[in-house]
């Protein structure tokens, strides 16, 4: 194996088995089919510092049909709002400016920007989300992001100002040459922000549900800063956001580009080397705590179920299908799975096969628990469901230990 960056010589440090991809929803026509499955471990190279999987599952695979809707929760909705609002009031975006982003789902980022009176076109290769996008009124190029698409979006709209990655820059294998088409496209002062799951916040928190076959990439700034340089860019600024468990918002530019680098650069990247990103060290230890949290929460599971009680589960988000394949809880522990996502509503979780139904299902067979899959929106839940725990359903978040709230 060898690093798609700089092709040292991968070691491998984490495996959690062989499993279906986390976004493989099964129609009930599909029941009857085998599913297949794929590696999924984790890997460092000791050169250049990224953690990254072993295995690519093609991306044709992966992303022309896609089941998840950026704008389904609340919670997101205003995070992006807000970062929308934040970056054009910092660099001075307006209506002469043009904003693209990458892997744009439904819009979610763009439409803020929007209604902020700037220009705006999404890249977005999942031609089922590019329609909701559209629908939405944002203008939407239904591919990949490629040299094509480049040219295309200069001829209609000129260079942009702003590009946004986010949630996307783990995605995609081939980031050198991602790179290289963002800086054909940026104006000589634009800006390349990216939003990724920080990997510091996924080993502190053992969010180890987060790795799945659509992150190929997991992300340090120290593993960061040392791929724009190669790509004669910079980070200038980060900041460290709340979504999916723990983000790093990353500012990036032109190496020659005279902005000031912040002292929020040089703070996280000293924070890195002293819990050891460099070494290996960090990440055998971050695999062996990952096994015993897998352990407990089996038994937890387990004991439930002796005890005679009934297990739902709140969210099918693709990690709940990392924890629930990883630790192979499946149909005869979990009732059902409740989602408010319409696109997974009346099929079944990959490799699990536990039915996804409707919040109304709550009201007709009520549990005994909820496992909380989706636990970054674990607030927003708690709040639809109030009358649920009133009645005397106990709810569960699964990671870093499973715990009663």
């Amino acid at each position: 194996m060898e690093c798609r960056i700089c092709r040292s010589s991968l070691i491998k440090f984490l495996s959690l088995g062989s499993m279906p991809l986390a976004n493989s929803f099964l129609s009930k026509e599909g029941m009857d089919k085998e599913e297949k499955t794929f590696p999924l471990e984790a890997c460092f190279c000791n050169k250049c510092k990224l953690v990254q999987l072993s295995y690519v599952v093609d991306p044709e695979i992966m992303f022309r049909n896609y089941v998840y809707v950026s704008s389904t929760t609340k919670t997101f909705q205003q995070h992006f709002r807000k970062m929308a609002e934040e970056i054009a009031k910092e660099f001075g975006l307006d209506k002469n400016s043009l904003a693209v982003d990458i892997g744009s789902n439904d819009g979610i980022l763009l439409k803020p920007f929007k209604e902020i009176g700037m220009q705006t076109i999404g890249i977005e290769p999942a031609a089922n989300i590019a329609k909701i996008a559209e629908q939405n009124g944002i203008e939407t190029i239904n591919d990949f992001f490629s040299g094509s698409v480049v040219k295309e979006i200069i001829e209609k709209k000129g260079n942009a100002d702003v590009i946004t990655a986010t949630n996307v820059f783990a995605h995609i294998s081939d980031i050198n040459s991602m790179v290289e088409n963002v800086k054909a496209l940026l104006k000589k002062d634009g800006i390349f922000v990216i939003e990724v799951q920080y990997l510091m916040d996924t080993i502190e928190k053992m969010n180890f549900d987060n790795i799945y076959h659509e992150h190929l990439y997991y992300y340090t700034l120290t593993s960061l800063a040392n791929f724009f340089k190669k790509h004669s860019m910079e980070v200038f600024d980060v900041k460290r956001v709340d979504s999916h468990g723990g983000s790093l918002r990353v500012f990036i530019k032109r190496a020659e580009d005279k902005r000031k680098i912040k002292g929020s650069i040089n703070k996280l990247l000293d924070y890195e080397k002293k819990m050891g990103v460099e070494s290996i060290d960090l990440y055998k230890k971050f695999a062996d705590n990952v096994y015993s949290v897998k352990e407990n929460l089996v038994s937890y599971i387990k004991d439930i179920k002796k005890r005679g009680k009934t297990i739902a589960a709140y969210g099918a988000p693709a990690k709940g299908n990392t924890l629930l394949n990883f630790c192979s809880i499946g149909a005869d522990c979990i009732e059902y799975v409740v989602e408010d996502n319409e696109l997974k509503i009346g099929l079944y979780t990959p490799g699990t096969r536990i039915p996804v139904v409707s919040s109304k299902m709550l009201d007709e067979e009520m549990p005994d628990y909820i496992l909380i899959l989706a636990w970054n929106f674990a607030k927003e839940i708690l709040e639809k469901t109030k009358k649920y725990a009133d009645q005397g359903v106990k709810f569960i978040i699964p990671l870093p230990e499973p715990k009663i709230v």
